[in-house]
């Protein structure tokens, strides 16, 4: 076999080999959870029934979804939520596999008549953390916006 042969077979070997590695550490590396088509949305109490904050988004991970914590607050309170302050405070959300990788998330506080009147009218946010069942996290410290009237 000549020399240039048996180099050119080498280099060929050597860049598939490349391509190859470089495949599988793609196929690997983890992706974050995202959070789309999020919405929020307050219903006030009438009648004699109670009122209820919504928020769902649809969330997606290459890993499946393992759950959202979520916490609605008024914009004049200045909280502006961390993520920890969601980890350890915050409820979580009621997930539904949509497929191997993604959920349809839906937070739901009941509110009565007496805790409608005390709370702020105007704007709030949502804050949201997503965890992916491989364990990676987003904080989206503004997930939504929704307008809270009487």
């Amino acid at each position: 076999m000549s020399k240039r042969i048996l180099f050119s077979s080498l280099i060929g070997a050597v860049a598939l080999g490349g391509v190859a590695a470089g495949g599988l550490a793609l196929a690997s590396a983890s992706t974050e959870p995202t959070l789309e088509r999020g919405s929020a949305r307050y219903a006030a109490p009438s009648g004699g029934g109670a009122g209820s904050f919504t928020y769902t988004v649809d969330v997606r991970d290459d890993s499946g979804i393992r759950g959202l914590k979520a916490l609605a607050w008024p914009a004049s309170s200045k909280l502006d939520p961390t993520e920890a302050e969601l980890r350890s405070t915050a409820e979580s959300a009621k997930c539904r596999s949509t497929s191997d990788e993604t959920a349809r998330c839906t937070y739901t506080l009941k509110v009565t008549k007496g805790e409608a009147a005390e709370l702020a009218e105007g704007t709030w946010y949502v804050s949201a953390l997503a965890t992916a069942e491989d364990g990676d996290t987003t904080f989206v410290p503004r997930a939504a916006t929704f307008d809270l009237t009487r």
